[in-house]
């Protein structure tokens, strides 16, 4: 995994300092009115500068979305990373995910709510995203299977490009596919407030299903 080097001379600090309280002020235009409302004109005046001045460090609406969704993902890509470094297991896993979701729900649902119109991610985004179901299949990897193949897992087994070169069994591969989409529904749900009104405590109900994907 390639990492930037920081900004060396005073101009690339000053620049990377002006860009960093760009996106801090996108964070609460997202948080207010959401992605698809986002624009750059609007933080210009809140910044007290012109459209174009603003425009030298952000070509474009998308260009800062790419920005803010590379962010978020490699934050996430990190914090799983650093979970799986000490030992974390799938379940615990589990957990990671849904305290950095809930540390700042704008930040998730950027990248896993839903679509901003017209916006097309580049392939950068695809390959972060990659090293954070690397991490989910190196820890389904490790639950003990009974052995017995589904349907599934011979779809998976000629289906492999989600995984890349990664050596998960397909029993592994569904396993880490079912955490994902599964606890992902759960956690979107309850950042969208749809167990407001339902009574239900939704870390109960994110628990039993990480208890069922460790069974199942």
């Amino acid at each position: 995994m390639t990492r930037t080097a920081g900004p060396t001379t005073p101009r690339e600090r000053y620049r990377a300092q002006v860009r960093t309280e760009i996106k801090e002020h996108a964070w609460q235009q997202i948080a207010t009115a959401g992605a698809s409302a986002l624009s750059l004109n609007a933080i210009a005046r809140q910044m007290g500068m012109s459209g174009p001045a603003l425009y030298r460090y952000f070509a474009n609406r998308d260009d800062l979305i790419t920005e803010l969704i590379r962010d978020a993902y490699r934050s996430f890509a990190d914090t799983a990373r650093a979970a799986a470094d000490a030992g974390a297991d799938l379940a615990a896993l589990a957990r990671t995910l849904r305290d950095w979701a809930l540390a700042d729900p704008h930040r998730y649902l950027l990248i896993y709510g839903t679509p901003v119109p017209g916006y097309h991610a580049p392939d950068d985004i695809t390959e972060i995203a990659a090293e954070i179901m690397a991490v989910l299949l190196d820890a389904s990897a490790a639950v003990p299977s009974d052995g017995t193949p589904t349907p599934l897992d011979t779809h998976l087994a000629d289906h492999r490009q989600w995984a890349g070169e990664h050596p998960a069994p397909p029993a592994a591969m569904r396993r880490a596919l079912a955490f994902w989409t599964r606890l992902h529904g759960v956690l979107s749900l309850e950042l969208a407030g749809h167990f407001g009104g339902m009574g239900i405590d939704p870390a109960q109900l994110f628990a039993a299903e990480v208890d069922g994907l460790l069974v199942g």
